[in-house]
């Protein structure tokens, strides 16, 4: 239809910078009108690639978006690729390196991004030595320096709990994440550090973690806040967390932004509407899906270098 080599179709289908832009677009306009799209499964014999990327999410990461603010950022990256987002569920009662497993030794992907990375997190590993493109949303700790995006939870951390001794708080607590996954030890840093330097008291709160029920973390803060010594003063990590706080604390007849403070991240526009007292810490997961998308196109392309980003929290005050 066009006349032209099918080595230079290959190359305009796939937007080749080296063949002019109006061949480009002549070819992809053409193949757009009849509908044209590559075999996939001849592509994987012909050349070893299968133009897909997986992302992993468990069930519980579309709570708030998270999940659909990943996938928005991570297609902004792959617009104009010939790169495909497929989601792979991590079921509950599955161990999360089974899902990598499969892709890596089926070869059913060129690239794999997952969350909550764990200190010494077994699938970080086994890509590493399998040599295989991944990203991570979220660091570990091996030696060996690998891909991620990540946000700086301990300098949120430490600048949430001076803003909150700022407000008069004697006391202040957070419900951390499960203690396997790296950022608890940044966010409990971070508060340490902040409490000492101004010499309040802090705790983490016992017996709840972010996995925990929202009605057993609203119960927690109820029983505390009862007690002589509880907390004046929460940092949250995530919106939910923030909600079961808001909610406990109210409940024990505390009033929150006057009798305690509350300070949260916040990562959608529907926790604002709740408008609950608590002074938040922006944190976008649309950008750090861009991040994603851009680093593993990047290592798939062959780069080792340069590919770590550590989003910095912006602390934007009331007053």
């Amino acid at each position: 239809m066009t006349g032209l080599a099918v080595t230079t179709i290959s190359r305009a289908l796939n937007n080749a910078p080296e063949l002019a832009q109006e061949t480009r677009d002549r070819v992809q306009k053409i193949a757009a009108e009849i509908g044209y799209m590559p075999d996939r499964a001849a592509l994987r014999l012909k050349t070893g690639r299968t133009n897909v990327i997986s992302l992993i999410l468990e069930p519980d990461e579309q709570i708030y978006g998270f999940g659909t603010s990943l996938v928005t950022g991570i297609t902004e990256a792959l617009r104009s690729t010939a790169f495909h987002l497929v989601i792979t569920p991590l079921f509950r009662n599955v161990q999360p390196i089974e899902p990598i497993q499969h892709i890596v030794r089926n070869r059913m992907a060129d690239g794999v991004i997952f969350s909550k990375a764990e200190t010494f997190d077994e699938r970080i590993r086994f890509l590493i030595d399998n040599d295989f493109p991944f990203v991570s949303h979220g660091r570990s700790r091996w030696p060996e320096p690998h891909p991620f995006v990540d946000f700086d939870n301990e300098a949120y951390a430490y600048g949430a709990t001076r803003r909150l001794a700022e407000k008069g708080c004697r006391k202040v607590s957070i419900v951390l994440p499960d203690s396997a996954l790296t950022y608890t030890e940044h966010l409990k840093a971070g508060m340490e550090r902040a409490a000492r330097e101004t010499g309040i008291a802090f705790e983490y709160a016992a017996d709840v973690n972010l996995g925990s029920p929202t009605d057993a973390i609203r119960n927690y803060v109820i029983k505390r806040s009862k007690r002589p010594d509880g907390p004046d003063g929460y940092v949250c990590a995530s919106e939910v967390s923030a909600l079961a706080v808001i909610g406990g604390l109210t409940d024990a007849g505390l009033v929150v932004g006057k009798t305690a403070h509350v300070v949260t991240k916040q990562s959608s526009s529907m926790f604002a509407q709740f408008q609950p007292g608590a002074e938040t810490v922006q944190e976008d997961f649309v950008a750090a899906g861009r991040n994603l998308g851009a680093i593993l196109l990047r290592r798939i392309a062959g780069e080792t270098e340069d590919l770590q980003v550590l989003a910095e929290p912006k602390f934007d005050w009331k007053d």
